[in-house]
């Protein structure tokens, strides 16, 4: 992925240029972002077991906080980086704080609440956060090497570090001994208390990482799109992250990735083929619904959790354990032939 800049290959249908020019580039970058945004709320459903439908409300506070810190501030941009991640810190202390005390459908509900009051909040204060019309980037602290179509390149190298990054720290905590206690915890939290352990905590720090990272997407996502619009807020857009997460295969960190690239790929390249000339050629009954592509991607999602029910990811895994078994039992076979020959040989040598 990172030499991908420099190449030249050409995807039909799927890349709309070489893989060297800026509109590849943006799009995948675009891809990359919202793999690394599906990553962090894998973290949350995957790991953890929780079900958040205001996981944009983070990523909302990254791409706004650091549009704010830089429109106002006068920092140069990775102190303002760091400055909004704080920022994205305290937002995702107090309602995390507020939304572990409860699980399940009421954890659902109590997020949706914080995502909405964000999201009038972005809409109503147009002085600050730009209101229905998005919030520009300030580009006098951002480097030079990051700003306007020619270092789409660039951009490209930055979000790809972001989502490298986004992986490490989920994969470090997976792998730590917070991971297992929020997979424990997913599967009986009860048995966790009696084990002496402390599972809102543990809980809290995974939806608080989680938040960190949706934050950073969010900024990522503010610099290549030059600013943000208060969609990046809403609960559909964590809808639209959550189709990502099951796309791909819940708790499988590539499958995250996988379909967050290829929601991306579907939304953007759909889009695209619904005002091309052969959908308008076609008769109304199909021109109308193949014209809307959420249309589309709601009925590939359909078929996705009807004959792939563990997502991309899943089937993958659960064929390559299929092949595994079927190599063991051959092998167990081979074996026990082989016994049966070795207990046969002494009366074959006496007859």
């Amino acid at each position: 992925m990172a030499i991908l800049p420099l190449l030249n290959i050409s995807i039909p249908g799927i890349l709309p240029t070489p893989t060297y020019m800026p509109g590849s580039l943006a799009l995948l970058s675009l891809c990359m972002v919202f793999a690394a945004l599906a990553l962090s709320y894998n973290l949350l459903l995957g790991t953890a077991g929780m079900l958040s439908f205001g996981h944009a409300l983070y990523f909302g506070a990254g791409a706004y906080g650091l549009g704010i810190v830089l429109e106002n501030a006068g920092v140069p941009l990775f102190p303002g980086i760091l400055i909004a991640l704080v920022g994205g810190l305290v937002i995702a202390l107090v309602t995390g704080a507020v939304s572990m005390r409860v699980s399940g459908i009421p954890l659902a509900m109590v997020t949706l609440a914080f995502a909405q009051a964000g999201s009038v909040l972005v809409r109503r204060n147009p002085q600050v956060t730009g209101g229905e019309e998005g919030l520009g980037l300030n580009t006098d602290n951002v480097p030079d090497w990051l700003v306007g179509v020619a270092d789409t390149r660039n951009l490209y190298w930055f979000t790809l570090a972001v989502l490298v990054i986004v992986y490490l720290v989920v994969l470090w905590v997976d792998a730590s001994r917070l991971g297992h206690l929020a997979e424990a915890t997913r599967e009986n939290e009860l048995r966790v208390r009696v084990l002496g352990l402390r599972p809102y905590t543990g809980k809290l720090i995974i939806f608080v990482i989680a938040a960190l990272l949706a934050s950073l997407a969010g900024m990522a996502y503010l610099l290549l799109q030059s600013g943000t619009v208060p969609r990046s807020v809403s609960a559909d857009l964590t809808i639209t992250v959550l189709v990502m997460v099951v796309l791909g295969g819940v708790g499988f960190r590539w499958g995250a990735i996988v379909g967050g690239v290829v929601y991306t790929l579907l939304d953007q390249r759909l889009t695209v083929l619904a005002g091309s000339d052969a959908i308008a050629g076609l008769p109304a009954v199909l021109r109308v619904p193949l014209s809307e592509p959420l249309f589309i991607l709601g009925v590939l999602f359909i078929l996705v959790v009807m004959f792939l029910p563990g997502g991309i990811a899943g089937t993958a895994d659960a064929w390559v354990r299929r092949r595994r078994g079927e190599r063991a039992r051959t092998s167990l076979a081979r074996l026990d032939d082989a016994d049966a020959s070795a207990d046969t040989a002494p009366e074959e040598v006496k007859a």
